[in-house]
């Protein structure tokens, strides 16, 4: 049985803080259906990435419209597309250091300090590296856990959570070879399994409530020893991205053939 449960009671997390410590105490004291208290080997602790870049220090000024769009442009590797908004600013699509495609690159200026904007953590995997390795320390368990964030999808209104980093989670779970139940070998199936855990997780959690945790159970077989190689590998490589070109590419390739 798959459950989802949002972890109460969590202080405000401020520059420097030590996540693992901030959120072991609530893990203790969280209370399963069955009666059964805190957090087990197999579970798998989802935080939002919003926590993790406010522990990690990654408030950057943003007093004005040009400081945001600076914040943006720095963390930007590649424009992917962009549109001109009707209050004359622009919404742009972009890639990200992290290898994320991401509405503004992923910089937030909601539940900040006024003037400030948050960025993304530098490193996810190695943030959710870190909190596994803080958990266990002052838990006696190490779970998988998952760093996440909320994107919009092509094709698809409204958003969803996925993994921006992962640690002790399997985040591609691959079927290719298995068959199916009509005998037909499985040539192209790979589960994202870790953007569908961060889904599951941001049903019960609520940023806009106060409780950015999540633990998810049910799932032990998708949580390892290892750290793994994190949520990295889901970014899908230049030469696999049908829709590798943004628009800025795209036009500036059809004016070269038109002139060809």
């Amino acid at each position: 049985m798959l459950l989802a449960q949002a972890v109460e009671g969590l202080p405000p997390v401020t520059g420097g803080d030590d996540l693992a410590a901030v959120v072991a105490p609530a893990l203790r004291e969280l209370v399963w259906p069955d009666g059964s208290v805190g957090v087990a080997e197999g579970d798998v602790v989802v935080v939002a990435s919003k926590v993790v870049a406010k522990a990690e220090r990654r408030l950057v000024a943003a007093r004005t419209r040009e400081e945001l769009e600076a914040a943006i442009a720095a963390q930007t590797v590649r424009v992917v597309a962009e549109r001109p908004r009707p209050d004359g600013s622009t919404l742009r699509i972009v890639e990200t250091p992290q290898g994320l495609v991401m509405a503004a690159a992923g910089v937030d200026a909601s539940d900040v300090p006024l003037g400030t904007a948050l960025l993304l953590p530098e490193d996810p995997d190695e943030s959710a590296r870190r909190l596994r390795r803080g958990l266990d320390a002052r838990l006696g368990v190490r779970p998988g856990v998952v760093v996440t964030d909320t994107v919009g999808r092509p094709w698809r209104e409204g958003v969803a959570d996925i993994a921006i980093g992962a640690a002790g989670v399997v985040v591609l779970q691959d079927h290719r070879g298995r068959r199916d139940g009509y005998g037909r070998e499985l040539r192209m199936t790979t589960i994202a399994a870790a953007d569908e855990i961060a889904a599951a997780a941001e049903l019960v959690k609520g940023k806009a409530d106060g409780r950015p945790v999540a633990v998810v159970r049910g799932l032990a077989h998708l949580v390892t020893v290892a750290d793994g190689d994190g949520a990295r590998v889901l970014a899908r490589s230049a030469a696999d991205d049908l829709f590798r070109e943004g628009s800025a590419e795209a036009y500036a390739r059809g004016r070269a053939d038109g002139r060809a």
